[in-house]
């Protein structure tokens, strides 16, 4: 059913991509895509071979798995898996978060679950007080609001993301924001006829979980906002990843990935066929948390779960060097990401927040 959805939906809205030459070194426009829960070891090696199981990934179908995303070589096992990142990405970016090369990056929160990373992500520092997923409004600024009232951004932020608690995350009463979440309908009218088709198949689709959307309806909700308001600043935020591991469905979890990829290069591709974003958009990629080791610890997450402090940030565009997959960096934190953000735009998110950590210098217009 979602092979199927995503296929009509992506032939109705995916245009032709122009790949334009001569990008400037300052992004007038980014994309934030964070991919719930996804480990770093699978973005660096692909399928786990300790996963592959009845026993530890609840795996039906062991050797139709292994066909599809198993091979000796790591290499060739993380280009299955993700495609898009190891073939567009890294060649035109950046990949940090690789621990097994002496590339770490940290949540510091000490939580290590949603709400708190996704705070420590987007206001740019951890808080304490936050310390459930409770629909709480957060106290705290993010880079979001910020930036809609920054000269020329005002009316141009916005957000799509498959869990329902992020517009209490964003806090969107004081942001000022549209945060679409969850199965909240599209209401920014008048509506497109696919965004007429969204709401339908919303109202019309299982509800595997009330407070969480399927990845593709958030998606393809993400990409008609983008042709049809162009935001400046998106921020697209996808869960299948973490529902798939919670759920101990390894396969699950792997094609979840594997989707993700997929929206990537078709965001990617539709951004380069567009005007006003095409050579003009940085693109950051990351997560909100680790997860546990095999073959026991990958379900979960969490203060009392090894391992589930480390993560990954890949970036590509403006401003963001061609440097590939990176070995041997000093550590970089959650924390960096909503300044990183400004600093590609060209402004200081520190100086209007400043327990904000630093931008990333490799990847925030710094350091090049």
């Amino acid at each position: 059913m979602r092979i199927v959805l995503v296929t009509v939906l992506g032939a109705l809205m995916l245009s032709s991509s122009i790949v334009r030459s001569g990008a400037p070194q300052q992004a007038e426009n980014v994309v934030l895509f964070t991919v719930d829960g996804l480990r770093w070891q699978e973005v660096f090696a692909g399928a786990d071979a300790a996963l592959l199981s009845e026993e530890a990934g609840g795996v039906d179908d062991v050797e139709a798995l292994r066909q599809e995303f198993w091979s000796d070589d790591a290499d060739q096992r993380r280009r299955v898996l993700l495609p898009f990142l190891w073939e567009v990405v890294v060649p035109a970016g950046q990949l940090f978060g690789n621990a097994w090369r002496g590339s770490e990056v940290r949540v510091t929160n000490g939580r290590n679950f949603s709400y708190p990373g996704y705070n420590e992500l987007l206001a740019g520092f951890a808080d304490d007080r936050i310390d459930s997923n409770a629909k709480n409004l957060n106290p705290n600024p993010n880079v979001l609001e910020w930036l809609n009232r920054q000269a020329g951004f005002e009316g141009r932020v916005a957000a799509f993301t498959a869990w329902d608690v992020f517009p209490f995350i964003l806090n969107e009463p004081r942001a000022g924001i549209p945060v679409n979440s969850g199965w909240e309908p599209l209401d920014d009218v008048p509506l497109t006829p696919r965004q007429e088709l969204i709401n339908q198949l919303m109202r019309n689709s299982l509800h595997e979980s009330e407070g969480v959307r399927s990845d593709e309806l958030t998606f393809f909700a993400a990409l008609e906002y983008l042709q049809k308001a162009r935001p400046r600043l998106l921020f697209i935020s996808l869960d299948g990843t973490d529902a798939g591991a919670h759920s101990r469905r390894y396969d699950n979890y792997l094609h979840s990935a594997r989707l993700g990829d997929e929206y990537l290069k078709i965001l990617w591709q539709t951004l380069q066929s567009m005007d006003g974003y095409a050579g003009t958009t940085a693109l950051l990629i990351a997560t909100d948390h680790g997860r546990g080791d095999a073959p026991d610890g990958w379900r979960g997450h969490g203060d009392d779960v090894p391992g589930s402090e480390l993560m990954w940030i890949a970036a590509m565009g403006p401003g963001v060097a061609a440097l590939g997959e990176r070995t041997d960096t000093d550590t970089l934190t959650q924390s960096q990401i909503a300044a990183t953000i400004a600093s590609l735009l060209g402004l200081d998110y520190r100086a209007a927040v400043p327990e904000a950590a630093a931008p990333i210098e490799q990847i925030g217009g710094h350091g090049r």
